[in-house]
C-alpha cells in the first residue's frame, strides 16, 4: 500500500492591515465587536489584520510590514511625536490609513492628521434614526447601500474640511432628524444642506478613507456597513477597486 501525503499550501495573504485601537479618552462600547468584525472580514477576504492598542508598533521597521492602518473608534492623542513621525513617513511611501467613527476625534491638535481624516468631529445629538444618501456608488463596497435609505447611529458634526479633493461618499439629511445638541461647552445644530458622514481622498502620497459611523455594535452586524468598512479597507491598501468607466454591454 502507497500512502500519499499532501501538505497544504501556504498562500500569502492579498494585503496587510495594522488594526489599532488605543483611546486616552472616550472608550466605546461598540470597538470590539468593531475587531472581531475586521478580523473576520479578513478571513473572507483573505488579508491579514493585526490588532494593537500599544502605539509604540508606529515604528519604521513595525510599519513596513502593513498597507494600510486603520484606526478604529480611537480617541485622544494616541501617538507621541516620533511616531507620528513614522506614521507619516507610512503614508507617504504610498500606503492607506482608514478611519473609523471617532478617529476624528483624535489626535486633534495635529494638523497633518486632521488633513488625512478630513474633517474633525466637533459635537453629536443624541443617537437617532436618519435619511442618509448615496453620494458615489463608484466607490468599492458601496453597493449595498441605497440611494436614499434609514439609517440609526450618532450623527457627527464636523469641522469645515481641512483640505481640498475630498470625495465624499454618504451624507445625512439634517431634516430627518434633531441636530440640537448642547454640551454646557459646546453647542451644535447641525451642518446645514449638506452634512457628510463619509469619504475619501488621496494625502500625501498615500491614500485615506473616513466614515463616521460605527457608534453601536448593532451596526457592525449590517451586511451594507461590513461592505462599506471593507471597500474603505481594500482601497486604501491597495488604491484599486473604484470603478472608472462603464462595463461594456452584453452580447
Amino acid at each position: 500500500m502507497i500512502i500519499v501525503a499532501i501538505s497544504s499550501l501556504a498562500y500569502a495573504a492579498e494585503f496587510n492591515v495594522l488594526l489599532f485601537t488605543k483611546t486616552t479618552e472616550w472608550h466605546h462600547k461598540s470597538q470590539h465587536t468593531g475587531v472581531e468584525t475586521i478580523q473576520n472580514l479578513g478571513k473572507k477576504h483573505f488579508f491579514s489584520v493585526e490588532w494593537h492598542e500599544d502605539s509604540r508598533i508606529f515604528n519604521r521597521k513595525d510599519l513596513a510590514r502593513f498597507d494600510a492602518v486603520v484606526f478604529l473608534s480611537t480617541t485622544g492623542d494616541v501617538l507621541n511625536e516620533e511616531q507620528q513621525k513614522h506614521f507619516i513617513e507610512f503614508v507617504q511611501a504610498g500606503n492607506g490609513f482608514v478611519g473609523i467613527h471617532s478617529a476624528s476625534d483624535t489626535e486633534k491638535s495635529w494638523r497633518w492628521y486632521q488633513k488625512l481624516v478630513g474633517h474633525t468631529f466637533i459635537i453629536h445629538p443624541a443617537i437617532q434614526t436618519a435619511e442618509i444618501r448615496l453620494l458615489n456608488s463608484q466607490f468599492p463596497g458601496m453597493h449595498k447601500f441605497n440611494d436614499q435609505q434609514l439609517w440609526t447611529d450618532e450623527w457627527y458634526e464636523f469641522s469645515p474640511a481641512h483640505v481640498s479633493g475630498l470625495q465624499y461618499l454618504l451624507s445625512v439629511n439634517e431634516s430627518s432628524y434633531n441636530t440640537s445638541a448642547d454640551w454646557g461647552h459646546i453647542v451644535g445644530n447641525g451642518m446645514g444642506y449638506f452634512h457628510p458622514i463619509a469619504w475619501y481622498h488621496n494625502f500625501d502620497g498615500g491614500r485615506s478613507f473616513y466614515t463616521s459611523l460605527g457608534h453601536m455594535a448593532s451596526t457592525y452586524e449590517l451586511a451594507a456597513f461590513q461592505w462599506h468598512l471593507f471597500g474603505g479597507i481594500y482601497w486604501a491598501a491597495t488604491g484599486k477597486g473604484i470603478i472608472t468607466d462603464s462595463p461594456p454591454p452584453l452580447h
